[in-house]
């Protein structure tokens, strides 16, 4: 394994002044200059092209300049700028003046935006490094805010699974980052058509079974990685695989940066990088790819911005372990076992394209059909584990209702920003049958309609199948010692819609305030595989963190409904009083119905 010393802050400010040194200054570049780049097209040998500078297109994103080059030789004149490009290095005069990094859809010549190396290299210095003197004017005029504290909630709506996509690049009559292709091994065509609309929106470009991954933990050797060499940036590992690709522009020591143009926009993040093998050119008149297969792990990238990505050689990133097992009375069990990358967004991405494929590939996509889901994710440090336990029934679609269940809690787990909340692996167990198991409420009623404090009376629900066949259900219930005369509404309901209506006014969602409550908060979710019966009558209580104070003294209701009670604090009509829950066949429920009991004095 490569082990790298960090260099002194003494060595480190060195080291960025010769290799500014290296860098052609962006004001000495001219219209009609002549230079070389190099990329990679067969193999792992990097080859040279040509590079005319056409002009400088000036402040054209914040801060931030562009080379516009016309590109030739090699296979250029009949691909055009290729996707994988990406990061190519551009010389003028020996010196490094960027990455190939944008290009114009369906252009017929080869012209691209070469984004200027320093400003690649100023992005991702470290903080504390002293910057080369050249690059001292441009840091100065830096400002920086410290970040605010951002509250902490389970959100009333799904969290994004990724970044929201930009316009569609094919629609774009304008200079664009290069398409990033993205290999996919192991999925079905038909992922790659539920999630590519996603996809190809950031600037990606999915395609199906391409390209090979190894799956070697292995540091490869660094001196084979230079200037132009092709690289895949890995985000599934194992029985599925997938890496994107692009080119390195330049290496500094055991540092390495590439693309010229955001990946993700992931920002800080832990990506494995592997040097990768181009295996094939395909010309296209919307955008020409290279085809290549992944070798040995390099390092990780640990940055994803605008203006590239930068990784550190020999570096070993920290990947979320997940067993997924896919059981069906036709197939047996079918496990996969893969390493996802620990990122805020793409993880829970990743893993619904997991499930999504897993269930694709074997089970039945039209007619009644159920699948059962159990599992956890399990943490570092501690904290109880995230259980997983859902079923989904229906018609047309499961595969995308699994996948997604799947992944929300994990979504929610991974955008919390809780500092201390370090997931240590997931386990996931799918068990397929080929019939609906479905059950709907029917109706509900309770033993007696009157009832005093203290008395025990039973509830009651009919649950129906789609053949008819009815089922009851019973729980006892005991009427608060202390209940006041006058009418409790009793709601019977489905997982789902007693979730919703835990919802504070505002639809905000649930407020925590610690990884431990998140956890608690997840893990007390209802189950659409059981019904719920909430006692509750029509009187004013509060919520504080998603906690009920019901009936509070007057002293205190004074300060909650005061501005001292702040915006963590939300006032509710509905008061609950009880809630059981009442167990289902392991079929999926759904239904509700709320009905009245009288107490009496």
């Amino acid at each position: 394994m490569l082990r790298l010393l960090r260099p002194t802050l003494a060595c480190a400010a060195l080291a960025g002044t010769l290799a500014a040194a290296d860098f052609y200054p962006l004001d000495r570049v001219r219209a009609g200059m002549k230079g070389v780049g190099r990329s990679v097209f067969a193999g792992e040998r990097v080859e040279e092209f040509s590079v005319e500078i056409l002009g400088v297109l000036e402040n054209i994103g914040p801060r931030q300049s562009i080379v516009l080059g016309k590109l030739s030789g090699g296979p250029l004149a009949r691909t055009g700028v290729l996707a994988g490009m990406s990061g190519s290095p551009v010389y003028l005069d020996g010196k490094l003046l960027g990455a190939v990094a944008l290009g114009f859809p369906f252009a017929t010549e080869p012209i691209a935006g070469i984004r200027p190396i320093s400003e690649m290299v100023e992005t991702f210095r470290e903080r504390g490094e002293a910057p080369p003197a050249s690059l001292r004017a441009a840091l100065a005029k830096v400002v920086t805010t410290p970040g605010s504290s951002l509250d902490r909630w389970i959100p009333a709506s799904a969290p994004a699974l990724l970044p929201a996509a930009p316009e569609s690049p094919a629609t774009q009559l304008k200079l664009i980052p290069i398409a990033t292709p993205v290999h996919f091994s192991g999925f079905t065509p038909r992922t790659l058509d539920a999630f590519g609309p996603a996809l190809r929106g950031l600037g990606l470009e999915p395609l199906q079974g391409t390209g090979g991954s190894s799956g070697a933990s292995e540091f490869g050797d660094p001196a084979t990685l230079r200037p132009g060499s092709m690289i895949s940036v890995g985000l599934i590992r194992g029985d599925l695989n997938v890496h994107a690709d692009g080119s390195v522009t330049h290496i500094d020591g055991g540092r390495v940066y590439g693309f010229g143009h955001r990946f993700l926009s992931s920002g800080p993040t832990e990506l494995p990088f592997m040097r990768a093998t181009v295996l094939a050119l395909v010309p296209s008149l919307a955008h020409s790819m290279k085809i290549s297969s992944a070798g040995p792990l390099m390092g990780t990238i640990r940055q994803d911005r605008s203006t590239g990505i930068y990784g550190e050689l020999g570096r070993r990133p920290r990947l979320i372990p997940v067993e997924l097992n896919v059981y069906s009375s036709r197939r047996g069990n079918q496990p996969f076992r893969i390493e996802l990358v620990r990122d805020r967004y793409l993880s829970a991405f990743l893993l619904q394209m997991a499930v999504f494929s897993a269930l694709d590939a074997g089970e039945r996509l039209l007619g009644p059909s159920t699948v059962q889901m159990r599992g956890a994710i399990q943490f570092q440090g501690g904290l109880p584990a995230v259980e997983l336990d859902n079923v989904y029934a229906g018609e047309a679609g499961l595969p995308s209702q699994v996948a997604l269940g799947a992944a929300l809690p994990l979504a929610y787990l991974m955008q919390s920003g809780f500092s201390d909340l370090a997931i240590d692996r997931v386990r996931l167990d799918l068990r397929s049958l080929d019939e609906r198991q479905q059950l709907r409420l029917e109706r509900a009623w309770t033993s007696a309609r009157e009832a005093r404090p203290g008395e025990r009376i039973e509830l009651a629900v009919a649950l129906r199948a789609e053949d008819g066949a009815e089922t009851i259900r019973r729980v006892p219930f005991q009427v608060p010692a202390g209940a006041a005369a006058g009418s409790l509404n009793i709601t019977f309901a489905d997982g789902a819609w007693m979730n919703l209506l835990d919802l504070p006014a505002g639809g905000r969602g649930r407020e925590v305030s610690s990884a431990a409550q998140l956890v608690r908060a997840i893990n007390q979710l209802r189950r659409n595989s059981n019904l719920y019966a909430r006692v509750w009558r029509s009187e004013r209580g509060y919520q504080l963190q998603g906690e009920t104070l019901p009936s509070p003294p007057a002293s205190l209701r004074n300060i909650l409904a005061g501005p001292a009670g702040g915006g963590s604090i939300s006032s509710i009509w509905s008061l609950p009083l009880a809630e059981l829950e009442i167990p289902g066949t392991g079929a999926a429920l759904s239904g509700s119905e709320t009905i009245r009991l009288t107490v009496k004095e």
